[in-house]
Parts: structure tokens; sequence; C-alpha cells
């Protein structure tokens, strides 16, 4: 598996399939979901809103995943997962690596061969960016037990600091 980071905008990557760092209402917010949600456009919002209604009626639990179609994006598929909140006590790095893990066997199992994934839980859910970096990598890796088929994963990530915690953790 070819892995990398770059510093961009996760909702303009080629990619088949994107990472949400959703909240559990699947239903937009802030960062990166709601970047993904507003170039998604509103055909995303309608998918969300009808897993609400049929497979998650209570929102998506902290370290699970779920696919819709992309909307607008240039992807074909948008991964939700929703990471935890350091501020309301969820520390374990075990539900972090959940949201990498879920993420990549929902790709799987979608036939995506490149997915972009962003630093989960790294911004207003309090987890530090070098953690979130040495668990998503470990996980990607494989290095939990983690399987998975797809052959390209691209960290996307929007700040220099979060961009170096990622290099760091590639070259480590």
């Amino acid at each position: 598996m070819e892995i990398s980071c770059v510093r961009g905008d996760i909702t303009t990557q080629q990619v088949d399939a994107v990472v949400n760092a959703a909240n559990s209402s699947l239903l937009g917010g802030g960062g990166v979901d709601g970047a993904i949600h507003r170039a998604a456009g509103p055909e995303l919002l309608a998918e969300c809103r009808r897993l609400r209604e049929t497979s998650w009626p209570e929102g998506l639990p902290t370290g699970e995943a779920v696919a819709t179609a992309a909307g607008r994006l240039p992807a074909r598929w948008v991964v939700h997962t929703v990471g935890p909140d350091r501020r309301r006590g969820q520390r374990d790095p075990q539900l972090l690596a959940s949201c990498f893990r879920r993420s990549l066997q929902v790709a799987d199992e979608l036939g995506a061969r490149s997915v972009a994934l962003p630093a989960v839980s790294a911004g207003v859910y309090g987890w530090d960016r070098e953690e979130v970096a040495d668990v998503a990598v470990a996980t990607v890796r494989g290095l939990d037990g983690t399987l998975t088929s797809v052959e390209e994963v691209r960290f996307v990530l929007f700040g220099a600091d979060v961009l170096t915690a990622f290099e760091r953790a590639l070259d480590a």
C-alpha cells in the first residue's frame, strides 16, 4: 500500500473515497465535516438524513463508519466516521484507531482503491496531533492487525503543524 501525506483541501482530492470526520448526527458541522458537506452539496445531506431515518436513528456511534455517495465531490464516496471527543472524556486510543480501521473496512466493502483521510479528532475534539498521527499511521500500516485491499491512502491535512506530525509518524 502507498501511504502519503499532503497539505491541502480534502474536498478536492481525486480519490475513490474521502473520509469525513463527522459528528454523530451525520448532518454536517464545522471543520472537515462542514467543508465536505458544503462542497458535496444537498445530495450528501439528503443521503445522511436517509441513514438517520433507517440505519442509524440514534446517530453514528464513535469509532464507527458508514458510506454515502459523494454528491458534488470529485470522489465517488464519502466514508463518515465519528472520532472520539477528548473534551468529553473519550481518551482511549483504540477508539481513535477504530475510526481509521472502520473507514478502511468500509472503503474495502465499496471496492475503493484510493482513500483520502483527515486527522480525525485532531481539531475541535481536542486530541494531540502527534497522537492522532501515530495512531492513524499505525492503523493504516496494519500494525494493529488491520487488513485492507485499499492501494493508496493519502492523509490530507489542513495545517502545517498537523502535516509535520504526520510526516514524522510516516518516517518513524
